[in-house]
């Protein structure tokens, strides 16, 4: 079963629910695995604490163009729909936003365009206890990150429960992160900006028909605007939970909560029944 957790604006809690509940689960005797698909800031190593057994380096092919052999036709440009490779006196290929998808090589009538691979950022495996551990690394200054999330989607364990922690937002990656999950968590608080970003999250969601519910973080601050608009829109809560100081002292060490506060895998445990439910 995969499941993702995301949220529409960062800060509201997601990677400290994801690695509690993966935690929790690991915990209980599940065969769980995180994999964490923000591969632009991942973080949920800073609370686990994995050891890391293996790091894969992960590209995307882009195209080499042979000069001699190009005769400037410019079908490789007139196919490429990111503007990634252009034809004035010489072919000009912009790697950073090139998509891989092989085109520009297929049309060329004159065989000028070969593929090489281009690393892109690593992914990293481990254990953190008996917890099975999956992050991506995307290099500094690229632009794509989702065939880096793909790839670590890739590490998924047949048969048991994969917690994919999605990168905030609504954007590329986010979408590349949920759209194939068994069920979709998302994490807001009560507040307009949560409500607004929470809105728009679930708008994405519903275009792929994938079964969702929300999680309040900080329940107990802001107002009902987030708990109306769940109710109009028939989307299950299936957490509350309340502010509490030890918590963010947690955080803030980088410890677990459930290490901390007992309730905490009450919770946990309370909201993989309701997933499942």
């Amino acid at each position: 079963m995969k499941i993702a957790i995301a949220s529409g604006k960062g800060g509201t809690g997601k990677t400290t629910v994801a690695v509690n509940l993966a935690c929790v689960l690991a915990d209980n005797g599940r065969t769980v695995q995180y994999l964490d698909c923000d591969v632009e800031e991942p973080n949920g190593h800073i609370f686990l604490k994995p050891e890391i057994t293996d790091t894969e380096p992960v590209g995307i092919p882009v195209p080499v163009v042979d000069e001699e052999k190009c005769t400037g036709c410019r079908k490789c440009a007139e196919v490429c729909q990111y503007h990634a490779i252009a034809v004035l006196k010489k072919p000009l290929v912009f790697a950073e936003l090139c998509h891989g998808c092989g085109g520009c090589a297929l049309v060329c009538p004159a065989g000028a365009i070969r593929e090489e691979n281009r690393t892109i950022g690593v992914v990293e495996t481990g254990m953190a206890e008996r917890l099975a551990f999956v992050q991506g690394r995307l290099n500094v200054g690229e632009p794509m990150a989702p065939p880096l999330i793909r790839t670590v989607k890739e590490k998924a364990i047949a048969g048991g429960v994969a917690i994919m922690d999605a990168p905030p937002g609504t954007s590329c990656p986010v979408v590349a992160t949920v759209r194939d999950a068994d069920f979709v968590l998302l994490v807001t608080e009560p507040t307009p900006f949560g409500l607004n970003d929470l809105r728009l999250a679930v708008e994405m969601i519903r275009q792929f028909g994938v079964p969702h519910g929300v999680v309040i973080n900080r329940a107990d601050s802001g107002d009902r605007r987030v708990r109306d608009f769940c109710m109009a829109q028939a989307i299950p809560i299936l957490l509350e939970i309340p502010d509490h100081r030890r918590v963010a002292e947690a955080y803030s060490r980088g410890h677990m909560a459930v290490r901390v506060l007992p309730e905490w895998s009450d919770n946990m445990l309370k909201l993989w029944g309701q997933v499942k439910a």
